[in-house]
């Protein structure tokens, strides 16, 4: 028979158990912030000049080398360049805006002419949603808390020992 200090035990430890589970699982997230998101339009601006230091060999600096997306983002190209840029697939003309939708999680490197060494790095990842998260806290703290809950069963509860003083 289970007594119910031992019962008391066993439940407080499967509760730090899932509590534990649940800080393994969302201390990470908060570094993966920028794929816990919907999908959205992510706009990338090509500002006027830059064709002239690609040409000296030079890094437009407002625009990142990579570029970090989840599935389902639209990548929306902005030219306010006086040339024509093409990345990968688009062809954008000077003063006008392509898209490219992102449906599949990949890591692309297109070739790219507003890079100075051109070529853009494209990662797609897939998103992190409350349900995957909820699934990760599950996944982990669950098995930690039928562990941590067994162990409090299987070890002897102390007896208070009740001492009288005459």
């Amino acid at each position: 028979m289970i007594s119910p200090i031992a019962l008391k035990r066993a439940l407080i430890a499967a509760l730090i158990g899932l509590v534990l589970g649940a800080l393994i699982t969302e201390v990470p997230f908060l570094f993966l912030r920028e794929t816990a998101r919907a999908p959205m339009d992510v706009l990338l601006t090509i500002p006027k000049g830059t064709s002239e230091l690609v040409a000296r060999g030079e890094q437009p600096p407002s625009i990142p080398a990579t570029m970090k997306f989840v599935v389902g983002d639209t990548l929306v190209v902005k030219n306010e360049d006086s040339v024509d840029h093409k990345l990968g697939p688009l062809w954008i003309p000077a003063n006008a805006s392509a898209r490219l939708p992102l449906n599949e999680k990949d890591n692309l490197a297109f070739e790219c002419s507003f890079q100075a060494n051109n070529t853009l790095g494209l990662d797609i990842y897939e998103p992190l949603t409350l349900p995957t998260r909820i699934l990760g806290m599950t996944a982990t703290g669950l098995p930690m808390a039928i562990l941590f809950g067994l162990y409090a069963l299987v070890m002897p509860v102390k007896k208070k020992e009740n001492a009288l003083v005459a």
